[in-house]
């Protein structure tokens, strides 16, 4: 059986309709028990042993906890904000007391997501910006500081969601997933960080996926970009410590599981049965 499933979904771009690739998904279940006992369950039972220093380190927090950080007035970017987890993380950080600014180019989302922000007593702008182009992110930096004052909290968030493995799609889609879920990083962190070390204080939090510790096929490209996302912050937490920041400017990655905001997602699993 051959089936219509979206190969290129843009997670900043207002939920807009994916291309379709045909792909058969047809799956023997005998195959698709060997796929799960081959790889999926040695994966999984490798993630798991990964979090083990995680679930010390939260149940040593329980017992004495430290000293918490306080954001309350600190000015957070987050891109990809109009939409699914990054408007769950703008107003989140609104209820921290964080001042928002909203970067998408899905800007009627990026307005929504300002006025509920506002809601909570806090400012915040939107902004259209493409973070894959360098040029632009120095603009944004501008028009940001002009605004709602020096960024405290980057959160990078934007994203492509790809269904695409390596012989599907043509060579612009693959650069364009590799500048927006990688290269964009590079480009706002390089834009913000010298501010957060001037000023000794600020955050850095990159999203990145469940996919960044289990590699999942049919999305060989995206896959890729989350591994990535999740080594550069880890080298980048070690790096600030080596240069006296580690107490002052954190760098942290986050790994969602799977989100029930994308129905495309949803469909493609669904699919794979």
């Amino acid at each position: 059986m051959t089936t219509e499933v979206p190969y290129f979904t843009n997670t900043a771009n207002g939920y807009v309709p994916a291309k379709l690739a045909h792909r058969s998904t047809s799956l023997q279940p005998l195959k698709l028990f060997r796929f799960v006992l081959n790889h999926v369950i040695p994966d999984t039972v490798r993630f798991l042993v990964q979090l083990i220093p995680l679930i010390v380190s939260g149940v040593i927090g329980l017992v004495m906890p430290g000293k918490r950080k306080s954001i309350h007035g600190h000015t957070a970017l987050v891109t990809g904000g109009a939409n699914g987890l990054g408007r769950a993380l703008c107003l989140r950080l609104a209820q921290e007391g964080c001042h928002v600014a909203v970067v998408d180019i899905d800007m009627a989302g990026a307005q929504r997501t300002v006025e509920d922000v506002r809601k909570l007593g806090v400012k915040s702008e939107a902004f259209l910006a493409d973070i894959a182009n360098y040029e632009a992110v120095e603009r944004l930096r501008l028009e940001v500081e002009s605004k709602l004052g020096p960024v405290d909290v980057l959160v990078n968030n934007a994203g492509l969601l790809a269904v695409l493995s390596l012989s599907e799609g043509k060579a612009t889609d693959l650069e364009r997933i590799i500048n927006v879920n990688l290269l964009s990083h590079f480009w706002t962190i390089r834009t913000f960080i010298d501010g957060m070390k001037q000023r000794r204080r600020g955050h850095i939090l990159a999203v990145s996926s469940i996919l960044g510790y289990i590699p999942m096929p049919r999305a060989v490209s995206y896959v890729a970009t989350k591994f990535a996302v999740r080594g550069m912050m880890q080298a980048l937490q070690r790096e600030l410590a080596m240069d006296g920041f580690g107490e002052t400017i954190g760098a942290s990655t986050l790994f969602p599981t799977f989100i029930a905001t994308r129905k495309e997602l949803m469909d493609l699993l669904s699919d794979l049965r």
